[in-house]
């Protein structure tokens, strides 16, 4: 196997992130075995946070696997996995007031809340272009060279990673504005404890981390095809 520059950066990132998702499991799991003073589940954290702050249209549903739990926009349901939705401890109050987090920015339409949806398009026909490209050069590089100039193909790769980079880096602000609104509700509602905040709010910074090795992985691909693509035209 070839490392070149584009699948050195990706192994390096793709081990940054892998190391953030490990950490980040140790805490839940470190702080899921810990109840919480209140002994309010996942589920009753959401539910409560939801009818607080007067939105009565949000669904509180239980779904399958791990680190599975999000907002979803479209049918107006915060999905927590199955640990978070029965959990009564720091983590699961942290995750399931996070998910809330967007159901409020939904309500009050959050201007980069509503950017990332409609960028959501672009992003998945970025990822099939880029599928494609990538297949057409394993199977028959030099046919497609052959065919489409390399400069064309390069400026396509470009703006597909910068697609994808914009989409992450929008998804950063909507991150952390939810982990806000979910660290103030637990402090002013008097959910959680001191030492249950510290706890969530430490559990919210490893999954704010994640997004961040992921917008800066994107970001550094596509500043690395770009590179390519200018020292091209320059020859």
């Amino acid at each position: 196997m070839i490392f070149t520059p584009a699948i050195v950066i990706s192994i390096v990132f793709m081990l940054i992130g892998m190391i953030v998702s490990a950490t980040l499991r140790s805490r839940l799991q470190q702080y899921s075995r810990i109840p919480s003073a209140h002994n309010l589940t996942g589920r009753e954290i959401a539910e409560l946070m939801l009818k607080e702050n007067g939105i009565t249209d949000v669904k509180v549903i239980s779904v399958k696997g791990q680190l599975t739990d999000h907002y979803n926009p479209m049918n107006k349901t915060v999905n927590l996995s199955h640990d978070i939705y029965n959990g009564a401890n720091a983590a699961a109050s942290a995750i399931a007031a996070h998910e809330c987090g967007h159901a409020l920015q939904h309500a009050k339409a959050y201007k980069p809340l509503n950017l990332r949806t409609k960028l959501v398009p672009i992003q998945n026909a970025s990822g099939m272009i880029l599928n494609v490209i990538m297949a057409l050069t394993v199977f028959g590089g030099a046919f497609t060279y052959s065919v489409f100039p390399i400069d064309a193909v390069l400026l396509i790769i470009c703006g597909a990673y910068g697609a994808m980079a914009l989409f992450s880096f929008v998804t950063l602000p909507v991150e952390f504005d939810a982990s806000k609104r979910a660290l103030n509700w637990l402090e002013s509602s008097g959910i959680s404890t001191r030492e249950e905040l510290v706890r969530s709010k430490n559990a919210l910074k490893w999954a704010a981390m994640t997004y961040v090795v992921a917008a800066l992985g994107a970001l550094t691909t596509v500043l690395y095809y770009v590179s390519i693509l200018l020292g091209r035209r320059s020859d």
